[in-house]
């Protein structure tokens, strides 16, 4: 490698410590947002009558990745959006106070459209449960998917993921921490 290209040359990432392992990588992420992508499209047939709402606050730029994502395969616009779930939480009078989170949905809306809910981590499937019931309220879509970055089991609803990056078996006690470049300007996802 000449001098000049050293010097030009990024310097190396230093190793982000979140208390905890990292289980996956940014090229992890991105290589299960495409094969993720590629699984929608094959379930789908095809990019036709897709909508991707992401669940905020991380499900959102995962949403818009894979738009992207299945854009470069089939040359084809996604319509992407957010879903606000705040109000139809069920732990409402146990938290804190929450601001309701900015939703978007495309203007073609969901009716008879294939929605896929995307998120980050599957946990016990009340987040998923309030995304339903949200969705409920702005139409009646012909089908509904869920897109995770992260299946980590111990479901306390009868809800499972139509698409997952990485079954991460985990206990109750450790935390899964996601964290991508859109939000916490570091990327990766952490076990502690």
């Amino acid at each position: 490698m000449s001098p000049a290209r050293d010097r030009d040359a990024a310097p190396p990432q230093q190793p982000v410590d979140l208390g905890g392992r990292e289980v996956l990588t940014d090229d992890d992420i991105q290589r299960a947002l495409t094969r993720i992508a590629h699984e929608i499209l094959e379930g789908n047939k095809g990019p036709q009558d897709l909508v991707l709402l992401g669940i905020p606050t991380r499900g959102v730029p995962l949403a818009h990745r894979l738009a992207a994502a299945i854009a470069g395969v089939e040359g084809a616009q996604v319509p992407t959006g957010s879903l606000d779930i705040t109000m139809y939480r069920d732990d409402l009078r146990t938290q804190p106070t929450r601001a309701p989170e900015p939703m978007s949905v495309p203007s073609g809306g969901v009716d008879g459209k294939v929605v896929v809910l995307v998120d980050d981590v599957l946990y016990s499937g009340r987040t998923v449960r309030a995304a339903l019931d949200s969705l409920a309220d702005l139409g009646r879509p012909s089908a509904v998917r869920l897109a995770v970055l992260v299946d980590r089991g111990h479901r306390e609803l009868p809800i499972r993921a139509d698409y997952v990056g990485k079954n991460l078996p985990t206990s109750r006690s450790e935390r899964v921490m996601v964290r991508l470049q859109d939000c916490d300007d570091v990327e990766g996802v952490w076990i502690a």
